[in-house]
């Protein structure tokens, strides 16, 4: 597979890169951050790390610095990916670098404009000119797939609202985009598919906490939350979910589908590296969204 990750930095991004790259993929590892210089995220992580881990697992890693919000830089990527190899079978839209941007439960004449349009600049239109860049590679032979990456299902988003309008309009989007990307490229037996991670031990996440990922169990926080902590997961977890999906000759059923990682784990069998099969979705809406205190084991 000839793959490119928008977004492979770090988190979700990194997690299916490294999984698709275990699958034997050729990933273009593409993002701002590298070891030239970080981006407005300032955090450390970088495309070249991402690619090493890539290779590492199996696969050849490339990284490529690009910033998705520049279509030029898109192009040339496009191009560099055509002289390469003529073609594409994956895109994997996972560009957002919005975490320092949103304010928590704040309304709209409170929280913060350039901030809260920047936000939906960086995690809407870099979708939209990845796709106008590398769909026509994409869609050269059938079976193409795309991945778009957000926060909660539309069945979940359509009835929760986001935290503020700039984060909600944002996941909600992400949705849809996936939605009108299965539409247009049905014609050319192309599949668009949207995924959301549950809770993510993320980089970022871990760090927050003051946990690593072998201590991450003794993250101290607020009853509810912790409960969720711990049904969290690995970014390889929603990583594995991708890759089996990639290599499905079946793909094309999912098409149109906004789904989870849980969904992907039960469908196709793959596990987080413990060994678990993290359900964070189903517990939020079965026990927390409804005011109970179950155990959390049982979503483990």
């Amino acid at each position: 597979m000839i793959v490119v990750v928008a977004g492979a930095t770090r988190g979700t991004g990194r997690g299916m890169a490294v999984e698709l790259g275990a699958a034997g993929a050729t990933v273009y590892c593409t993002g701002r951050s590298t070891r030239a210089g970080r981006s407005e995220m300032d955090r450390p992580e970088t495309i070249e790390e991402t690619a090493e881990l890539v290779t590492a697992a199996g696969g050849t890693g490339i990284p490529v610095q690009t910033d998705f919000l520049v279509p030029e830089q898109v192009a040339a990527l496009a191009a560099r990916v055509e002289r390469d190899h003529g073609r594409l079978d994956v895109l994997v839209n996972d560009v957002w670098g919005g975490d320092h941007l949103w304010e928590w439960d704040t309304p709209v004449w409170k929280h913060d404009l350039d901030n809260g349009l920047r936000l939906l600049r960086l995690a809407i239109d870099t979708h939209i000119i990845s796709a106008r860049h590398l769909f026509p590679l994409l869609v050269r032979n059938e079976g193409g797939l795309v991945v778009e990456v957000t926060d909660g299902t539309r069945a979940y988003n359509e009835t929760h609202y986001r935290e503020n309008v700039y984060y909600d309009l944002a996941k909600w989007s992400v949705n849809r985009l996936a939605f009108a990307w299965s539409t247009e490229l049905r014609p050319y037996g192309g599949t668009a598919v949207v995924v959301t991670p549950g809770f993510l031990r993320s980089e970022a996440m871990l760090e927050h906490y003051g946990v690593t990922e072998d201590t991450w169990r003794e993250a101290t926080m607020e009853s509810e939350h912790r409960r969720a902590w711990m049904v969290s997961e690995t970014p390889a977890y929603i990583g594995r979910g991708v890759a089996a999906l990639a290599q499905d000759p079946d793909k094309a059923r999912w098409s149109g589908r906004s789904v989870n990682s849980g969904d992907l784990a039960d469908a196709y069998g793959v596990t987080d590296v413990d060994g678990s099969r993290p359900q964070v979705w189903r517990y939020i809406t079965e026990v927390l969204d409804k005011g109970g205190d179950a155990g959390w084991q049982a979503y483990r």
